[in-house]
């Protein structure tokens, strides 16, 4: 498949078979047989790249073997239509040209008869095609510069590693739907960390199960014995168990060898996302891996990426117990303005977070290459700390080789809660923004985690379209347009004195009445996001929320940095000592910003900017 490449938004190329709307009657060249009231072959007899299939996804999935000369080449699970169809997904025949191929469906509809069965509207709809339609039907939500699948299901990012100036994304991706299932490693590419370009899905399931999260490193030395600069993923193989798997790639990741000897880590409970980098101090591999169930991470050592020794545990009883600990990260930072340098373990929680469901913790302490020490406060307790305080970053991690010594990460925006259920079907999820995390001394003395946009970032700062240099913010508010252009993206900068003020409350609304009120609270030291009359919110009870952040200041000033996309707000506070990343829905684009105060506030250096797109 020809790669696609995305441009501030999702750059759809002109085919001949629509991935979204409902499918045309079964071409000439597929042969439906059906066995009984839930078993079918579907017969591939003529030719085409793609076999479209239709899905429903209300439905459960349907189990497909797919049959090459008689054996079972690959196994997929597939949304069926039985009663309508939502959109069809492509299944690619081209590794197959020149064999018989055979769909063995096994479908989970409970039937009373064959007649039944032949009846679901999928055996209609099925056909084949030679190219393939990314035409997006979706630009109501469509993220116009966030990194989006072109198609189907998204979540966590991972094995992202830089290489030759090329920031390298792999995700966890379902090609068959717009739901979890079959996990694969979906794989783009960019430059700039804006425009991304989509290559062919990089890992598939095997014999040994999905392909679930882990980390790519490129072996400089050699190590693994597969080559100098050969890249090594270490990947989670999630079948009737997890174990952790390795595969190589000499093309720069773009396709990769699974390692033959696989699995490399066993053990005897669920554990998965291995994360690892290479320890210049001990001269070793270092490695945690997430004892999802147990609440902790571990940690291993190897000289070589094959051999892996378990050296300690972190995490029993300390931080957020209440989900599984998931998605690791180990990396150590300068603390600003300082000499010293600590260790940031990131763990990723679900369910758990600070307003429900998923969300990002983190641990800040010291490492001796084979032991994590937490940080503890005076009474000897080691406090809980959270990356985000929106509801939608999560399984965020950072890239592996980030030039100029950068830790450059980013998560994906959503939340276990409702992913699957917000109101998009071509395809679901994004990721956040690319962040670059540092470390900074509170007004407490305790060191915290920053994250704040990423330098590349101000290359699509497009046309200032308001600014105000200086204003005094009271009981009545003052407004300024947002831009009309790409539905009121855009990006909007302001530094906030509220020394004299109660609190500074900042709304974002539209002619429909949609409004996100976002309000800093001066004695509080808080910042809120109150989405609970965004736009569309019925479609979970989670969704409606109110999120709260600590704003690590004792001053009473602010600065803020918005990112306002198609369905997302980052939130940016402080050059990124607070953060907050929430989803939203509106009705209609929000059109006004608007901004108010409980006593005499000073509003200085507001810009809206709007988006470049290209």
């Amino acid at each position: 498949m020809k790669a696609i490449t995305t441009v501030m938004k999702t750059v759809m190329a002109a085919g001949a078979m629509t991935l979204l709307c409902p499918a045309a009657n079964a071409s000439e060249g597929v042969e439906i047989n059906h066995l009984g009231v839930n078993n079918t072959l579907v017969r591939v007899t003529g030719e085409g790249n793609y076999i479209m299939l239709p899905v429903q996804e209300a439905n459960d999935d349907a189990r497909v073997n797919v049959l090459v000369d008689g054996k079972i080449a690959e196994t997929i699970y597939v949304r069926l239509a039985s009663s309508k169809t939502d959109y069809t997904v492509p299944f690619d025949l081209t590794p197959y040209k020149g064999k018989n191929v055979i769909l063995d469906v096994v479908t989970p509809q409970g039937r009373s008869s064959v007649r039944e069965a032949k009846e679901d509207v999928c055996w209609k709809g099925i056909a084949l095609a030679d190219k393939l339609d990314y035409t997006d039907r979706e630009t109501r939500f469509r993220p116009l510069f966030h990194h989006t699948p072109q198609y189907g299901w998204m979540n966590d990012p991972n094995g992202m590693f830089y290489k030759d100036g090329v920031w390298h994304l792999y995700y966890q991706y379902n090609p068959y739907g717009s739901k979890w299932q079959n996990m694969s490693w979906g794989h783009s590419t960019s430059s700039d960390l804006v425009n991304w370009e989509h290559k062919p899905v990089a890992l598939r399931p095997d014999g040994l199960g999905s392909i679930f999260s882990g980390s790519c490193v490129v072996d400089t030395n050699n190590t693994a014995g597969m080559g100098k600069d050969e890249v090594i993923a270490l990947y989670t193989s999630a079948g009737t168990s997890q174990m952790q798997s390795m595969a190589h790639s000499s093309d720069n990741g773009i396709t990769f060898n699974v390692y033959p000897a696989n699995p490399v880590i066993t053990l005897e409970s669920e554990a998965r996302d291995p994360n690892m980098f290479w320890n210049e101090r001990t001269g070793e591999w270092n490695l945690v891996l997430a004892h999802a169930l147990d609440h902790e991470m571990l940690f291993f050592t190897s000289p070589d990426l094959k051999e892996w020794t378990l050296q300690s545990a972190f995490g029993k009883g300390i931080g957020a117990q209440d989900g599984v600990w998931e998605c690791p990260d180990l990396f150590e930072l300068p603390v600003e303005g300082t000499d010293e340098k600590k260790w940031v373990l990131i763990c990723n929680i679900n369910p758990g977070g600070p307003f429900g469901g998923s969300a990002v913790q983190y641990f800040v302490g010291d490492w001796d290459g084979k032991k994590f020490t937490a940080d503890t406060l005076p009474d000897g307790s080691i406090p809980t700390k959270w990356l985000d305080y929106g509801k939608d970053n999560y399984a965020l991690v950072s890239w592996s080789g980030a030039p100029d010594g950068r830790r450059t990460a980013i998560g994906w925006m959503s939340n276990w809660q409702y992913a699957a259920d917000v109101p998009t079907m071509q395809y679901r999820s994004a990721n956040t923004l690319p962040r670059e995390i540092g470390l900074f001394r509170g007004p407490d003395g305790e060191v915290y985690a920053s994250s704040a946009p990423s330098p590349e970032l101000l290359g699509m700062r497009g046309k200032l379209t308001e600014s105000a240099s200086r204003i005094n913010a009271g009981s009545k508010a003052r407004s300024f347009r947002l831009p009309e252009a790409n539905d009121g993206v855009c990006e909007i900068l302001m530094d906030i004195d509220a020394a004299k003020a109660d609190n500074v409350t900042l709304t974002l609304s539209n002619k429909a009445g949609d409004e996100v009120v976002m309000t800093y609270d001066r004695k509080a030291s808080q910042f809120s996001f109150d989405r609970t009359r965004s736009g569309i919110v019925d479609f979970s009870e989670s969704f409606p929320a109110i999120t709260v952040s600590p704003t690590y200041e004792k001053n009473g000033k602010i600065s803020l940095r918005i990112f306002i996309d198609r369905s997302s707000i980052e939130l940016f506070g402080n050059e990124g000592r607070f953060v907050m990343t929430n989803l939203v829905f509106p009705t209609q684009p929000y059109s006004t910003l608007s901004v108010a105060s409980s006593g005499n506030a000073k509003i200085s250096n507001l810009k809206i900017f709007s988006v470049k797109t290209k």
